[in-house]
């Protein structure tokens, strides 16, 4: 009948080297992006519960940097490396940070969007694209499970010109475990 191929994004171990990773660019610790995204997911809640729109807009900022220049720069998951120390936490498997920044610039967007209504004064619409923000925000920090960084590896234009822009070279398919058909 058909064979089924189930993918995910690959991850490594950490004490691999750099020379023979699968791919060029950098490799982060997706724990990491899971605080980040439940630190920046309690700031859009209280902003939405106070009305206060420019903290919509400065998270939406924080995500488009990250997405932009890399994950380093992402703000709220900058307290990673001293909760990680403070709690003597090992190493965990390497990400690469092209997908969790493909998911940032997603984030960003619908902020935008919301920012946006929320300037033409499009209440309580402008709050549905801060809303889908905060519950996928904190669906990757329960959970670990990242629809922006799924929705990388679809095979349409929006991620590959992502990938071409921002990747320097990587490409998706790189990223990307096939696990092979059970006989």
């Amino acid at each position: 009948m058909f064979a089924l191929r189930r993918t995910r994004p690959l991850t490594i171990p950490a004490t691999t080297a750099t020379a023979s990773r699968p791919a060029s660019g950098r490799w982060i610790d997706p724990r990491a992006q899971r605080l980040g995204a439940g630190a920046s997911a309690v700031v859009l809640v209280a902003a939405v519960a106070t009305d206060a729109r420019p903290i919509v807009v400065l998270t939406g900022l924080a995500l488009a940097v990250s997405a932009a220049a890399g994950t380093r720069w992402f703000v709220f998951s900058r307290p990673w490396p001293l909760l990680r120390g403070a709690l003597r936490l090992g190493p965990s498997e390497l990400e690469h940070e092209l997908p969790p920044r493909f998911a940032q610039a997603l984030g960003a967007t619908f902020l935008a969007l919301g920012s946006g209504l929320l300037a033409i004064g499009w209440l309580p619409w402008a709050w549905v694209p801060v809303g889908a923000v905060i519950a996928l925000q904190s669906l990757l920090a329960a959970t670990g499970f990242c629809l922006g960084c799924r929705l990388f590896f679809l095979r349409w234009w929006i991620p590959d010109l992502f990938a071409r822009l921002l990747g320097r070279g990587v490409r998706r398919e790189a990223l990307l475990y096939v696990e092979p058909p059970k006989p």
